[in-house]
C-alpha cells in the first residue's frame, strides 16, 4: 500500500508506506504548506486492506486536516472497506493501479521552477531541485529534497536537503537569509546586509554552514 499526500497549492507531494505511517505527521510538518489544501490518495495493489487498517489510517490523516481522501485497488475487500467508511474507493485493475503509481513515482524526481516573488506565509517545496526566478521575502519558506536556486533576493528561510542530504546548496543572488539549514544543519542569517554584488553559495563544510562566492564558469 503506498500513501500520497499532494499539496494542490504548491504541487508538492510525498510517497509513503504502510510501515512509514508514524512518519507522517513529521513529513507533513517539514514539507506542506501550512494553508494547504493537502489531498490523500491511497494505492494498494493485491492487498486486501481491513476496516481496521483503513480506519487508523483515517484518523492518522483527520489529523492533519486532509480535505480529500480516496482508494484506488484492484482488490474488491479493500473498496468494499473503504465505502463502508465512507471513503471514495474506486476499483482499477492491476495494471491501472500500477500505472498511476508510475506516474507519481516519476513526478517525485521532478524540480520545480518557479517564476514570480514567494510572499511571506508562502511555502513551496521540490522533491528534487527549486529554482526561483523572484525574490524570497521574510516569513516565506522555501526547500527542496536537493538544492536551492534563488536568482533574486533570499530573505526568507531556506531548507535544502530537507531528506538529509549533505551535498546539496543554496544559492543567491543576494543572500540575506533569516535562517539557513541543509541537512540536519542550521544557521541563522547575518544581522548586516551583504556587502557584496555577486552571488553567494551556503553549503556544508565540516558539519557547519558556510557562504562563499558562486562561481559561474562561462565558455569563450
Amino acid at each position: 500500500m503506498n500513501i500520497i499526500l499532494n499539496n494542490t497549492k504548491s504541487n508538492y507531494f510525498e510517497i509513503f508506506s504502510w510501515e512509514d505511517l508514524d512518519n507522517i505527521h513529521e513529513n507533513y510538518r517539514k514539507n506542506f504548506s501550512i494553508k494547504g489544501p493537502v489531498e490523500a490518495k491511497i494505492l494498494s495493489i493485491n492487498e486486501s486492506i481491513s476496516i481496521h487498517e483503513l480506519s487508523k489510517l483515517k484518523n492518522h490523516l483527520d489529523n492533519l486536516n486532509i480535505f480529500s481522501l480516496c482508494i484506488y485497488s484492484n482488490e474488491r475487500n479493500t473498496i468494499i472497506a473503504g465505502k463502508s467508511l465512507k471513503i471514495n474507493s474506486t476499483f482499477l485493475k492491476e495494471q491501472e493501479v500500477k500505472n498511476k503509481l508510475l506516474l507519481f513515482n516519476l513526478k517525485e524526481s521532478d524540480d520545480i521552477l518557479h517564476k514570480g516573488t514567494v510572499r511571506s506565509g508562502d511555502r513551496i517545496s521540490s522533491n528534487g531541485n527549486l529554482c526561483i526566478i523572484g525574490d524570497v521575502n521574510p516569513g516565506a519558506i522555501v526547500s527542496a529534497k536537493k538544492n536551492i536556486y534563488v536568482w533574486g533576493k533570499l530573505l526568507g528561510i531556506a531548507f535544502a536537503g530537507n531528506t538529509g542530504n549533505n551535498n546539496a546548496s543554496i544559492a543567491s543572488l543576494y543572500l540575506n537569509p533569516l535562517q539557513l539549514r541543509i541537512a540536519d544543519v542550521i544557521a541563522i542569517g547575518p544581522k548586516d546586509k551583504p556587502q557584496n554584488h555577486y552571488p553567494e553559495i551556503a553549503l556544508i563544510d565540516k558539519q557547519t554552514i558556510i557562504i562563499k562566492p558562486l562561481l559561474i564558469e562561462t565558455k569563450n
